[in-house]
Formats: C-alpha cells, structure tokens, sequence
C-alpha cells in the first residue's frame, strides 16, 4: 500500500499479521550496532538482524512473534528493528555505507531500486533467495536493470468502493458503470439525487499519483511520455469532474485517509481505495469492484506492498541462513492462514488460491492485483520518483485551475525529461 509518506497506502500488513497460523522471518541485529552481525555470529546459528516499517508493532504482537518462529525454524535468533517508513530508506542508505545492513530488510517497493542502485541490496541470484511461484507483475516492483532484488511479502492496490444506499437512491445500476462515460454518467445521476459522486486523493505527494495511476494507466498513458494526448485525457476526466462538482475540492489536499472518512459519512456514491479498507468497507456495508480503463475493462492500478530483501554482508555465508528466512516469511501456508479479512493479497498464484477458498469476497482485490504494476517497472527504476513529483504536480495545477491539463502535463514532461537525463 502507500502510506502517507511514500508507501502505497499502506502499513495494511495489519490485517494479514492477524492471522495467526502466519509465520514470518526477520532479521536479527547485532549487540554493538543498529544492524549487522554481530561479533563472533557465525553463517549458521547465531543472531541475525531484521528492520521493518511497522514500528506500531511491538515485541508482543503476532508481526513480531511470527519473525521469531521463522528464525527459529533457520536455528538463529531474531533481532528485530522497526522504524518509520519515512526513516528507514535513508537509515538503509547509510548502514550500508558502513558496512553494517541488517542480514534481512522490509521495504517499500518502490525504493528497492533506489536501494539497489546505491549497492546496498544483493540480486536474488546472488543471495540465493528464491523467487519461484511469484506473479511476475508483483515481483516486477522489485526489478531494476534486469535483476531482482528481492521478493514481496503480499501486494495490495486500488478499486473502486460504492455505497449501495447512495446508489439505490441515485437511481444507478453498479453494473452498468464499465468505462470512463459510463462511471460519469452515474456520479452525474448520484449529483442530480443530492450526493457527491465519487472521492479520491490528489494530495501533491506521492499518494496523490498513487490514486492518478489507474486513470493514467487506464486511458493508456506511459510514465515515460506525461504529456501524451493520451495522459491528458486522464487529468482532464479528473479535473472535469471537480469543476462540475461530481468530485468535491477537498480531493485537492485529501490524503486517501481523508478521502475514506469522506466516504464513510455516506454521502458519497463512489471512492477509489485500497485494499487496507476491506474490513471497514464491510463493516459499513460497502461494495467493491475494479477501476474501470477508459473504453472498459480493468485499469492497472499501481501495486503497493513491501519487498523482502538481503542487504550486502561481508559474510556472504550468511545469505543462506537469511533466504531460509525469508522462504519462511514467503510460505503460502504462513500467509494465509484462516483470517476472512486480510489486507493483503497473497503474491503467489497458489496462496491467492487458498485466500478465495477461505474468503470469496476477496475476488475483485485478487483481480485488482492480477491486472496491477508496480510504480517502477519499465525499467524506471529510480527515474520513478522524478517523474512522479512532476506527474502530482500537474495533478495539483489542473485540478485548483491553475492551468489546463494540457499545459500542467507538458510542463511537466519538460521538468521529467529533464530531472531524469
């Protein structure tokens, strides 16, 4: 998912960390260091260091305990260290200056390339991390230059929730909206019936071109290209529907928090979301189904979710205790479990099998994730963030009116092209 600073919405492990047949990995730390081994560990036994970005997860909780069960099954103990998404790319960064990386790391996926290109992760051929049975368009986030740098964890995106009571009152049939006119024929009708049509954040960061994607994506937009006809069709759908007022402004500065508690005061027909909200989305008597590409089908939203990876040691020894942990971590009956409302979809076509066994109503999110991408694939890899910043701006510069969709995205093409050189 990507959260609030640059994760795809999402610290939404939380509900796979419920399950409680799930085992995970971690890795363990030195007693001298923040990360590293520690003096004296050898390759097998020992202490082996893992950091993650759940430090709402203490040593108590399941997400915790999971790491310790997989690094017993390894024969080692589990140092675990946790630290804020926001904090843990440049903590990353400098550990590997120094020559102290944790043996295993959980990040975003979109910084693994960042990551890998400053040297500090190794290739799974070279660490030995096995990424048989992975959907390859979920282990594509974790690609750069033709190399992969580690293996997901599980994978969550965004579809399109409606309240069925808005609907009924409007008059729309959720079957009927399968493109770009049919979808604004029924925000039109939800107006026209004293609601607002649909929610979704444009906040000028991250999220915000997290939520613009499937639109981009859906009208058949390329990240190398912003400026294309094709791209501005997508701003000015978005754009469109503020100034009429099937979108409210508040999309402008909404979070996809904020756009979520919009959704659930119950005035609001549609919301893009993501999979983190399935629980409360239920709860509330929401429904689901995908984004919908410009002439129909499935638009390819933006894969969120973290990459487990192994960090460069000195002891190369080491990786084969660390990718036994991570296979721990990985396992399909570890990711399961029996827990009806997991956040994340499972990243191996056997584990997303037995998920719509135990829970059905995950369909439309395994289906989500099936036609997803990941932010940096085509080879972006660290070109990604450059181009994002500039894509959130024109988002931001069209949507107050700033400028047309047309101007905001080729100044923005200019900036990309020239930032990314």
């Amino acid at each position: 998912m990507i959260t609030q600073n640059n994760r795809t919405a999402t610290a939404a492990v939380a509900g796979l960390l419920a399950v409680g047949a799930l085992a995970a990995c971690s890795n363990g730390g030195s007693a001298a260091s923040p990360g590293g081994t520690a003096a004296g560990d050898g390759a097998a036994g020992g202490t082996y260091t893992w950091w993650d970005p759940y430090p709402q997860y203490d040593a108590s909780s399941d997400w915790a305990k999971v790491i310790d069960k997989c690094g017993q099954a390894a024969g080692v103990t589990m140092k675990r260290t946790a630290y804020d998404t926001s904090d843990l790319t440049g903590k990353a960064l400098l550990a590997g200056q120094q020559g102290s990386s944790p043996d295993l790391l959980l990040v975003d996926n979109p910084v693994v390339s960042t990551l890998a290109e400053a040297g500090v992760l190794t290739t799974t051929k070279d660490s030995g991390l096995s990424v048989d049975g992975f959907a390859a368009n979920i282990l594509a986030a974790g690609q750069s230059g033709g190399e992969t740098f580690g293996v997901p964890i599980g994978a969550n995106t965004l579809a399109l929730y409606y309240n069925p009571k808005v609907l009924t009152k409007a008059g729309i049939d959720a079957a009927s909206v399968k493109d770009w006119a049919s979808l604004t024929a029924a925000l039109e009708k939800a107006k026209a019936a004293g609601f607002k049509g649909i929610t979704f954040s444009a906040v000028g960061t991250e999220e915000g071109t997290f939520q613009f994607l499937p639109w981009f994506w859906g009208s058949g937009g390329q990240l190398t290209d912003i400026g294309s006809p094709n791209a501005v069709a997508a701003l000015d759908l978005w754009a469109g529907w503020v100034k009429q007022g099937l979108a409210p402004n508040s999309v402008i500065n909404n979070t996809q928090t904020t756009s979520w508690q919009e959704f659930q005061a119950g005035k609001i027909a549609f919301a893009e979301n993501g999979t983190w909200q399935k629980a409360d989305a239920k709860k509330n008597g929401f429904e689901v189904m995908p984004l919908p590409g410009k002439d129909g089908g499935t638009a390819p939203a933006p894969t969120g979710g973290e990459f487990l990876s192994l960090p460069v040691q000195k002891d190369t020894a080491r990786y084969a205790v660390s990718a036994k942990i991570a296979a721990c971590m990985t396992d399909t009956a570890n990711i399961v479990g029996t827990d009806n409302t997991l956040n994340y979809v499972a990243p191996t076509e056997a584990a997303q099998k037995e998920q719509l066994g135990a829970d059905g109503s995950l369909k439309p999110w395994v289906d989500a994730v099936g036609a997803a991408k990941g932010r940096t694939s085509d080879d972006l890899g660290t070109k990604y963030p450059k181009i994002s910043e500039q894509l959130w701006t024109a988002v931001q510069s069209a949507l107050t009116g700033k400028s047309s969709a047309q101007e905001a995205l080729q100044q923005a093409q200019t900036a990309a092209k020239e930032a990314t050189q």
